[in-house]
């Protein structure tokens, strides 16, 4: 077994079996175990559900001393932990949630050797007091997990990751072994580099995951279609990924108003509350998750039937990590990726306030990778592996591309072209490059490198520069060149590039016009939904009094907030997150981030009330139960001027309100004598003014509604 191995009589598979309670090891797992104990580095790569943590949790089992394992995550060391502790495994972590006793009496038992494995976060690992303890600990072994952090080519790269090299310098003969679900070609090169590894050897498992389908579908109605998902798979466990906080709980009421059991999961909730969903959804007491990704890092759950992503991620490697959240116990199972171009703009504008321009320009390459993916036209699956560097040979037959598959085309002729150029300028040209050769134009670049002489040029001077620009996408999705992100974006060629090349091998292709056909199909039905759906006339009447109130409160025109045509779209379309407020008609960024919460609150609201009785009524019944405004409003998860147009509009109605559990004398005196100047239809920024500003909006509608009142 090598040096490290002090229990070389018990063989591995027993070891397994006692404390995992498996038979037998998964693909490459008795490998790279193997290779561990002989004192050896290594870069592992498995998909998610794959088996990443055997790989090291194992080795600890058999070495004599302490496996360190550095995790980025909180809540990934503690299921890890968890998991280990329930499978009779010493092991602790050690980070902030831990009370000081918490820590000592780990740090004693650290001292004695009684545990097993540790886990730290890069920050703690780094502090000078644990640095310079661990070679007290007797290590025998470190383990990094997440290692893609380490490379800024990667989706989630964390900067303290690159001085994890210090572990390689300061413990030489310690292997390491660094882990990870998600990385490309140029991801790989970094990891074993950055991190100071000695000749490690790269394990990398089948990026496949045949039971998982995969489907794309537009982004308008939503919630119609995750409630016919969810109906599918009735009695079964699901996550739904949302962008933003605010939309798991709105869609995790909604889906529970419904009868759905469904909860919400983000990392703005406390720490008990976070744990509980968690252990609620992994027993089975929950069925639902709507989350952020900040849930399902660790989470073992074989049973998970699908996974919906509400909102586009921002590049593949999330995209993959989350849906192989599903189908671990390898039973079919769903995942749907909703796809709206504004999912692609709001990233857009994140990756716009990254000041490193060098990683700016990445993550945009990322972000169109995956915009390729939900706008692709081959198979899906093809389009996921090849990215990671896996070529299948045939369509998975199991997305819904291969299901409803385009018209194709034999479009070898055009691809042994662009190989030949690719080839002919030593793969030393990106996209827009060798469009200009096989168009035959004299672009700066061409002139400058001399591509201009070569053979292929103007080969494809017959084709559009457009339909070249898709065609160079249908190539790198099937695997036929490789975007090489570290060497300018160059196009490179594949093993699959030969066998088109020299051995003949048909290569389909989707048209333009296909392209374009679908596409314009898309656009005609989304114009169709902003202008021809049916309007709720009460939601629509709700949403003109809020607007004409802002409005107000501006002292500006009502269009300005929002024209009728916008309102008309929003009570057709109900929003319920701010992906999809952004998609109603005449909402760009700036309105959405000024009013979305004001607008979704106020339809959440109505909406609730058609499905639970009264909103108003719920409010009311609150009120009189003594609770205040901003208890109010927390606990219906609205904004403050949402209550207080509830209250009103209870008021005009006749429900007797005492205005006084409102507002003081001298506020109500304060408004009252403002009417004698703006009288009741001003906008209320005239009695703000007029009051210096020490009555707040909500406060000065509801005493207008009451004085009002008293006067008819």
């Amino acid at each position: 077994m090598g040096l490290f191995a002090t229990n070389t009589d018990r063989s591995l598979e027993k070891t397994l079996r006692r404390h995992f309670g498996y038979s037998t090891f998964r693909p490459q797992q008795r490998e790279v175990i193997t290779h561990l104990l002989e004192g050896k580095d290594a870069v592992v790569l498995m998909p998610t559900g794959g088996g990443k943590s055997i790989c090291y949790q194992l080795p600890a089992l058999v070495l004599d001393g302490l496996t360190l394992v550095v995790s980025p995550l909180i809540a990934l060391m503690k299921d890890q932990v968890e998991s280990l502790k329930s499978n009779g495994i010493e092991a602790a972590y050690l980070n902030s949630s831990l009370t000081p006793e918490e820590e000592q009496s780990i740090r004693i038992k650290l001292n004695q050797g009684k545990i097993k494995l540790l886990y730290v976060s890069p920050e703690r690992l780094y502090t000078q007091s644990f640095f310079q303890s661990i070679p007290e600990l007797n290590v025998k072994l470190f383990a990094i997990d997440e290692a893609h952090c380490v490379s800024s080519w990667g989706h989630h790269f964390r900067p303290e990751y690159k001085k994890l090299s210090a572990l390689k310098r300061s413990f030489p003969n310690v292997p390491v072994v660094a882990l990870t679900a998600t990385a490309d070609k140029a991801v790989r090169s970094d990891i074993g580099e950055l991190l100071g590894l000695r000749n490690p050897k790269y394990f990398i498992s089948s990026f496949d995951r045949p039971n998982l389908s995969l489907a794309v579908l537009p982004g308008q109605k939503k919630y119609e279609q995750i409630v016919k998902i969810i109906r599918r798979h009735r009695d079964s466990s699901g996550i739904i990924y949302c962008s933003s906080r605010a939309s798991t709980e709105r869609l995790a009421e909604k889906l529970a108003v419904a009868g759905f059991n469904a909860d919400f999961y983000h990392a703005g909730i406390d720490a008990e509350s976070r744990s509980k969903v968690q252990d609620d959804f992994i027993s089975g007491r929950t069925a639902i998750i709507c989350a952020t990704v900040a849930f399902g890092m660790g989470i073992d759950k074989p049973d998970v039937r699908f996974v919906i992503h509400f909102n586009m991620p921002g590049n593949l490697e999330s995209y993959y990590q989350e849906i192989g959240r599903a189908g671990r116990d390898g039973d079919p199972a769903e995942t749907i990726l909703f796809y709206s171009y504004r999912d692609v703009q709001t990233h857009m504008k994140f990756i716009d306030d990254i000041s490193d321009n060098k990683y700016k320009e990445i993550q945009k390459a990322k972000l169109e990778r995956m915009q390729e993916f939900a706008e692709g036209q081959v198979c899906r699956r093809k389009i996921l592996m090849t990215y990671f560097g896996e070529i299948p040979e045939e369509d998975c037959k199991n997305c819904d591309v291969c299901e409803n598959p385009p018209r194709y085309f034999d479009g070898t002729i055009l691809a042994q072209k662009a190989l030949s150029a690719v080839m002919r300028v030593q793969q030393k040209a990106n996209i827009s490059t060798l469009i200009d050769i096989l168009k035959g134009s004299m672009s700066s670049t061409v002139k400058q490198f001399g591509f201009h002489q070569i053979k292929t040029f103007g080969a494809g001077s017959d084709i559009t520069a457009f339909g070249w620009q898709l065609f160079f996408q249908q190539f790198i999705q099937q695997g036929i060149v490789e975007l090489d992100y570290k060497d300018h974006y160059n196009l490179k060629l594949t093993p699959l590039s030969n066998a088109i090349l020299f051995e003949g091998k048909q290569v389909k292709l989707v048209t333009p016009d296909t392209i374009k056909e679908r596409q314009e199909s898309q656009k005609k039905k989304i114009k169709k939904e902003v202008s021809t759906g049916p309007v709720d006339a009460s939601l629509f009447e709700i949403l003109r009094q809020l607007r004409n109130t802002l409005a107000g409160e501006i002292n500006r025109p009502a269009y300005v907030v929002f024209s009728d045509a916008s309102l008309r779209d929003m009570a057709t379309k109900a929003p319920q997150s701010y992906g999809e407020f952004l998609d109603i008609h005449g909402v760009g960024e700036h309105k959405a981030n000024q009013y979305a919460d004001i607008f979704i609150d106020a339809i959440d609201s109505y909406l609730s009330g058609k499905q639970k009785g009264n909103a108003y009524k719920e409010t009311a019944d609150l009120f009189k139960e003594g609770y205040k405004i901003t208890e109010i409003a927390r606990m219906r998860n609205m904004q403050e001027t949402t209550v207080y147009s509830h209250i009103a509009h209870l008021m005009t109605n006749g429900e007797k309100i005492n205005i006084h559990e409102l507002a003081t004398p001298r506020e109500i005196s304060g408004v009252e004598e403002a009417t004698f100047i703006y009288g009741y239809d001003d906008p209320l920024k005239h009695y703000y003014d007029h009051l210096d500003g020490k009555v707040d909006f909500g406060k000065i509608r509801i005493i207008l509604t009451w004085l009002k009142i008293q006067e008819n």
